[in-house]
């Protein structure tokens, strides 16, 4: 394969991976309308959900977003009453709410498996090649 060929494969994976990312980001926001959350919103109580108590610094680190970027989210999820920040010396730790635990326990499964649905026209075999090529590619950039 010429280089010109090369690139040309390359840039057609990337355009299909960006699209596919993209639609399944609409997706998911349409389907989380109905708990008032948006997909990063989602991600941010997933996380917390999992790892609370746990420090915005280590929230940041996991969803690889900005510190600012991570403020504002926090704050809106705060303001929901879906997420306690408690100030632990320097740190500033975050937890779900009463509110906030009653909505993960509900969304998460019922989003894991609208997620999940996504790959459902490829086979079990498929999807897993398709998650180690994925991991593979990720290692690149490491």
């Amino acid at each position: 394969m010429n280089a010109s060929h090369k690139e040309r494969l390359g840039l057609l994976l990337w355009f299909r991976l960006a699209r596919f990312y993209n639609r399944s980001n609409r997706l998911s926001n349409h389907h989380l309308k109905k708990w008032n959350i948006t997909i990063s919103q989602f991600d941010l109580l997933v996380q917390i959900g999992a790892h609370q108590p746990i420090s915005q610094q280590e929230l940041a680190e996991k969803l690889l977003v900005t510190k600012g970027n991570m403020t504002q989210a926090v704050v809106k999820l705060e303001k929901q009453g879906l997420i306690q920040r408690k100030q632990v010396w320097r740190t500033k730790l975050i937890s779900l709410t009463a509110t906030g635990e009653q909505l993960y326990k509900e969304v998460v499964p019922i989003q894991q498996q609208f997620q999940a649905a996504q790959f459902d026209v490829l086979t079990k075999e498929e999807q897993k090649q398709l998650l180690t090529l994925l991991k593979k590619l990720q290692k690149q950039e490491q």
